[in-house]
């Protein structure tokens, strides 16, 4: 497994969709994983350091995880098939650890919460790393405007 930072969020050039960014210095290497709005929102509220009054989703799975007596102590990008990525939550409670099946975007919205690694395997960044994605996505302030604008009301449910 190699370890991988949350390098940011892009959005796609043509689609405008959320791309999810995990980078390994060391390898030069690049894992854009696409992603949907709200997965983006749910990291990118952690990598900006927006606070709720409330806890979000992934905040409250944290918090069961650890009230169970577990500990997120990584998340892994394990496979990919025909373009979708497979992740794993490795959770360690009572001296094991156990493996939960996530969504990687879920899982990384996890990691960012519990300040532990992500890791991806060699396979997956044979085929979907890349040196180079400037062409396919690029970085935009989006996120952060998005960001500035919202309140906690914007989350509650409207009818």
């Amino acid at each position: 497994m190699v370890e991988m930072q949350v390098y940011g969020l892009a959005v796609e050039n043509d689609t405008e969709t959320p791309v999810l960014v995990l980078k390994n210095e060391e390898q030069g290497v690049v894992l854009p994983i696409w992603i949907g709005a709200m997965e983006a929102m749910a990291i990118s509220l952690v990598l900006n350091e927006v606070s709720f009054p409330r806890p979000m989703t992934h905040d409250l799975l944290l918090s069961t995880v650890a009230t169970f007596g577990g500990e997120v102590v990584s998340v892994d990008i394990v496979d990919i098939e025909q373009g979708t990525f497979y992740a794993e939550i490795i959770v360690r409670k009572d001296g094991e650890l156990v493996a939960i099946d996530s969504r990687p975007s879920d899982a990384v919205a996890l990691a960012v919460r519990a300040g532990c690694p992500v890791r991806v395997s060699q396979k997956v960044l044979d085929v979907a790393g890349t040196k180079d994605i400037a062409e396919k996505i690029e970085d935009k302030s989006g996120w952060e405007d998005r960001l500035e604008g919202l309140s906690p009301d914007d989350f509650k449910y409207k009818m």
